[in-house]
């Protein structure tokens, strides 16, 4: 649980995570868009699954299994969705594949997807070609942005569903998910969203936004472990998608050792086709927690707030400095990832020079890329924007 000290609602959502987050004692960490630190619960939560399975084997594998449950609600509460329309898988990759190779196509229809997709959300739709359907890249402009009407006006009468992120990668741009799919619905397609990048940060209701299916892993914002993540899909949309992989944990829990026929589970669970990562699903579960508590799927998300506000302080200071960062001025399109071309040197040799410094970041796309958490501070942006400076071509 989270400290007494840090419990309180009048101590700022960044300042009770940072509380939770060990690895503020060693560096200044923006690489939240690859693979975030664990926080201390979490890591309890590892700990003591190890214990368990180490001194006491599969005696405890119920009270696993009951985690396992806590964690499919608790997703559905982030997303304010139905348990049953949540699947515990090992990726987003596994998610998004679920819908792609299980949806009905036929030859000649189409999906859409932004030509500058990671790709977990692009390889898989060009896979499909085999089975004659046809992918529609939608250019992003030169800053990276998406352009909602553009994508609306790549449908047409045999495009079956539109594929996007949330957030970009490399660039960071947050997409309008309630404008868009508004635009995908009224045009007869359905929409995926790979929510990696978002998930965990910015808040979602897909009562009210109305999205078909959603994947995410847990391992970036969500400050979850790797091989632990969510799959979403909407009820009326179970039986429309057939399972490319089915095993034991596909069927009815009552029949998963017996079973003589296939019939598979009447919820989202059915995607689960066997043995679970139960040790990154109980770590996930701890960070789900953690971040329900702080408010993450609430309407006005404090943490959303807190990400867009360190970020925006850091791409001040960036461009004091002589830096040049690529973030959108509008409050609705940013994130927590700012790209950015240091004042010399390659990204590439800035970044293993910040690294010896104790700051940690990525290079995508060409550009440094520094991805900011609630939890990120003050004294985190400045020995950021210190080693940059002591950077010597």
């Amino acid at each position: 649980m989270l400290s007494e000290s840090s419990s309180g609602d009048h101590l700022p959502v960044g300042v009770r995570l940072r509380e939770q987050m060990p690895v503020t004692g060693r560096f200044a960490y923006f690489d939240h868009a690859a693979v975030a630190p664990l926080p201390e619960r979490t890591r309890q939560a590892m700990a003591a699954w190890l214990v368990e399975a180490t001194e006491q084997g599969d005696t405890c594998w119920p009270g696993w299994a009951k985690q396992l449950e806590r964690l499919r609600d608790a997703a559905a509460r982030l997303l304010h969705a139905k348990p049953e329309e949540i699947a515990l898988i090992p990726n987003t990759t596994t998610g998004i594949a679920a819908v792609a190779e299980g949806f009905p196509w036929q030859p000649g229809d189409n999906v859409v997807v932004p030509d500058n997709e990671f790709p977990s959300n692009l390889l898989p739709w060009l896979h499909l070609q085999r089975r004659g359907v046809e992918v529609r890249l939608v250019p992003a402009g030169d800053d990276g942005r998406l352009d909602v009407q553009k994508i609306a006006q790549s449908i047409d009468r045999r495009t079956r569903l539109v594929s996007v992120s949330w957030v970009g990668y490399a660039t960071g741009f947050r997409i309008d998910l309630a404008r868009l799919c508004e635009l995908v619905h009224s045009r007869g397609s359905l929409l995926l969203v790979d929510a990696i990048q978002g998930l965990g940060v910015f808040p979602i209701d897909v009562q009210q936004v109305p999205i078909d299916f959603l994947a995410a892993d847990g391992h970036k914002w969500l400050l979850g472990p790797e091989g632990a993540g969510l799959l979403f899909v909407r009820q009326q949309h179970l039986d429309l998608l057939v399972p490319h992989q089915v095993g034991w944990g596909s069927l009815p829990p009552a029949e998963a050792f017996s079973a003589k026929e296939l019939r598979l589970r009447p919820t989202a669970a059915r995607f689960e086709v066997g043995s679970s990562n139960m040790i990154g699903l109980i770590g996930l579960l701890a960070s789900l927690e953690l971040l329900l508590e702080l408010g993450a799927n609430a309407p006005g998300a404090p943490g959303a707030d807190a990400v867009c506000d360190q970020a925006r302080l850091l791409v001040e200071q960036l461009r004091r400095i002589g830096a040049t960062p690529f973030w959108p001025a509008e409050r609705a399109a940013q994130s927590g990832i700012v790209p950015f071309l240091p004042p010399s040197g390659s990204p590439e040799r800035v970044r293993r020079h910040l690294v010896e410094q104790g700051v940690v970041l990525s290079v995508r796309g060409g550009y440094l890329r520094a991805a900011v958490h609630a939890y990120n501070d003050a004294s985190d942006r400045q020995r950021l924007i210190d080693a940059v400076l002591s950077y010597s071509p």
